[in-house]
């Protein structure tokens, strides 16, 4: 007689071992890296306005064409690994991503820095969809938004990593050592991936592929489970037939995706503000660049912590009354930081404050949609929420540039940009608690 496994009831059921943790850890990893590279424009920028002189307000567009790129990246690759898988994706962004970081240091010009970074990100955008998915369905149900959010933390250590890294190399190596090693670190962790990352469960199943492969994988997970040539594997989802992309908008989901959309846009739109323009903007209210760098490093400190802290708040209670109160939160802090005569300890904590309310909300909206869509639309669904977003995190930096360009006052500049956190709340506040979907 055949036996049948769910798959997902499998995992919800079994502790979590080494298998597990080691699947977590490099798609970790690998998000560290993505925080590192996609930060580390921000950190390098006041180097580069000093060795090209060039203005400040130059590089909005190089911080644009990077997002532009992780924009499209996102949008076309998530799409492609709810096709072909998550691992194939996955490994190949990050191998390509780690080899444009290389050449970045030979850009010379404006222009040609601004296509570098346009291409690399095309690899980035790719990597925080199919690092989420991957983890939220090698994750039991108990810890899922938790471990989605430990692994999306990655990205807010790889970008204080990469400020501490750019404080101690710039003075030292100049701007072009921070990518040698942004380029270098990926390249080991996509070979490591290569040899050592499995591919979703529930996708292979869904698709039935490597069905063998999957028996070995739900040994590793739980090995007293009863296995042979026999054993049905069981996920309790039907495959959505045609573009996943429509299947968004279809039986019920159109709701919760726009609300997603205009969440990640508003959020993502003031992320990538702060993180791209506080050090310049810190620098030039009268920090030295150490601490105009270590500003930017207190906003993803925070983001760390908050993320943390959030994800174990959400597996107890739920998205919607953890984001809420976050989101009002986030308005107050950003509007604060632009106050002038403030001592240096008060701005760092109000950074840390707006840190742990948007970067640590962003895994949390990320933990949302992949708890939302079901595996057959989840990379599609993570990964279009957060490319509509990235249209807001392309125009945050640019916007920047503009309101600098025009001389507003930083109090100004500050209080415009704490109103998408007012919208990202009214976002939250008018969505039902959604029933995870795997």
């Amino acid at each position: 007689m055949s036996n049948t496994i769910d798959i997902p009831d499998l995992i919800n059921s079994s502790k979590i071992g080494r298998f597990q943790t080691g699947m977590l850890v490099l798609c970790g990893l690998c998000v560290i890296m993505d925080g590192f590279d996609v930060q580390a424009m921000g950190y390098v920028a006041p180097a580069i306005i000093a060795d090209w002189h060039v203005s400040k307000a130059n590089l909005g567009p190089v911080f644009g064409a990077g997002l532009l790129g992780m924009l499209v990246g996102s949008l076309l690759f998530s799409v492609a690994a709810d096709k072909i898988g998550r691992r194939p994706v996955l490994i190949g962004s990050t191998l390509f991503f780690s080899v444009c970081m290389l050449l970045t240091p030979l850009a010379g010009n404006i222009e040609q820095l601004q296509l570098i970074r346009f291409v690399t990100g095309l690899g980035l955008g790719a990597v925080m969809p199919n690092a989420m998915a991957l983890a939220g369905e090698y994750s039991p149900l108990r810890k899922k938004v938790t471990l989605m959010m430990l692994v999306s933390c990655g990205f807010t250590v790889g970008a204080v990593l990469g400020g501490l890294l750019s404080a101690a190399l710039i003075p030292t190596f100049g701007w072009q050592s921070v990518f040698y090693v942004g380029g270098v670190a990926p390249l080991i962790i996509g070979i490591l991936m290569f040899f050592l990352l499995p591919e979703s469960m529930q996708f292979l199943v869904l698709r039935k592929k490597n069905l063998d492969q999957v028996a070995l994988w739900l040994k590793r997970i739980a090995p007293d489970a009863v296995i042979d040539g026999a054993t049905r594997f069981v996920v309790q989802e039907k495959e959505h037939k045609g573009a996943p992309v429509l299947q968004l908008f279809r039986e019920g989901r159109a709701k919760m995706t726009v609300l997603l959309w205009v969440m990640n846009f508003m959020n993502l739109l003031n992320l990538y503000f702060l993180s791209n323009w506080l050090p310049t903007i810190a620098k030039d209210a009268g920090l030295s660049t150490a601490n105009a760098v270590l500003a930017g490093t207190a906003l993803q400190v925070g983001g760390t912590v908050g993320t943390i802290v959030m994800g174990q708040l959400i597996d107890r209670s739920s998205f919607r009354r953890v984001l809420l109160p976050c989101f009002v939160v986030a308005a107050v802090a950003i509007a604060l930081i632009g106050r002038p005569d403030v001592s240096l300890l008060f701005l760092f904590a109000t950074i840390g404050v707006a840190g742990f309310c948007v970067v640590g909300g962003q895994p949390a909206v990320n933990a949302l949609a992949a708890s939302y869509y079901p595996t057959t639309l989840r990379s599609t669904g993570i990964g279009w929420s957060l490319g509509i977003g990235r249209i807001g995190s392309i125009i945050g930096p640019v916007l920047g540039g503009e309101l600098i360009r025009l001389n507003w006052p930083n109090s100004t500049i500050f209080l415009v940009v704490a109103i998408p956190a007012l919208v990202s709340a009214l976002m939250v506040w008018s969505m039902r608690r959604p029933a995870p979907a795997a």
